[in-house]
């Protein structure tokens, strides 16, 4: 499909600054996905697109938190593998979902993840003792993955927070092995992705040229600064992002109301 040239950099705007947040919190899906669909882009392909945009952005952000001496390979090798196949069977499933309960659910979905933004707790810096061993902490990003391949927004917060409070990890060296498990979801889920023929490659390159700067930015500051800030960001735009779906008297979820 054909967009407009405001739209269409407005879509790699919203993409730089998509990878920034997210490389620092999680998240960026907030942003990314109902921007394209506010553009008039199909909710699958607007995955499918997202998918390729943030693999390339977040493949950028493990190379830079790698540098830094943050990412453990061996360590989260479990978690990468379950998050992987999760995210696999996540993709499959959503592309044999009605488009319109697709295009209803999706803003169901954001104003929760908003929700969640706004009242998770906040998270330290200091490693702790961990609460699962490595096979709990794999079922649980497994089922992130999951979420990740049907939907995505929030994923790499969900991640982030497993690895705080369940792995024991501090803020940083959590955000920095998320990207990690969230690169083999991002990987798997756009495989699945174009198999089924669902990724607009123009448009999806060249947000994921933005959003490559973004993560290379976002995890400077991460490292430097640490993940905090961010939060209140992502509910005001998300909400605001929201706000103009719903305000689209087309938008499927008002097809699905009584009356």
């Amino acid at each position: 499909m054909e967009l407009a040239a405001e739209a269409f950099a407005l879509l790699v705007a919203v993409a730089f600054l998509a990878g920034t947040v997210d490389a620092m919190a999680g998240g960026g899906g907030l942003l990314t996905i109902p921007a394209t669909l506010a553009a008039g882009i199909p909710p699958v392909a607007a995955l499918a697109t997202n998918k390729l945009m943030s693999s390339l952005g977040t493949g950028s952000a493990v190379i830079a938190y790698a540098r830094a001496g943050h990412v453990n390979l061996r360590a989260f090798a479990g978690p990468v593998a379950a998050a992987f196949a999760g995210s696999a069977a996540g993709a499959v499933t959503v592309q044999h979902v009605d488009p319109t309960f697709l295009g209803a659910l999706v803003p169901v979905l954001l104003i929760a993840m908003a929700l969640y933004f706004w009242l998770a707790p906040p998270m330290g810096d200091v490693d702790r003792k961990a609460r699962l061993g490595a096979v709990g902490l794999s079922l649980v990003c497994g089922a992130i993955g999951f979420y990740d391949g049907f939907f995505g927004p929030g994923t790499g917060s969900f991640l982030t927070l497993a690895l705080v409070t369940l792995g024991g990890l501090g803020l940083v060296r959590a955000i920095a092995n998320t990207k990690l498990i969230n690169l083999a979801t991002n990987l798997s889920a756009l495989a699945a992705m174009i198999a089924g023929g669902h990724v607009l490659w123009v448009l999806g390159l060249a947000m994921a040229a933005a959003n490559v700067a973004g993560n290379q930015l976002g995890a400077h500051l991460a490292i430097r600064y640490g993940g905090r800030g961010v939060r209140p960001l992502l509910v005001v735009l998300s909400l605001a992002m929201t706000a103009r779906l719903l305000a689209d008297p087309a938008n499927p979820l008002w097809q699905l109301l009584p009356g």
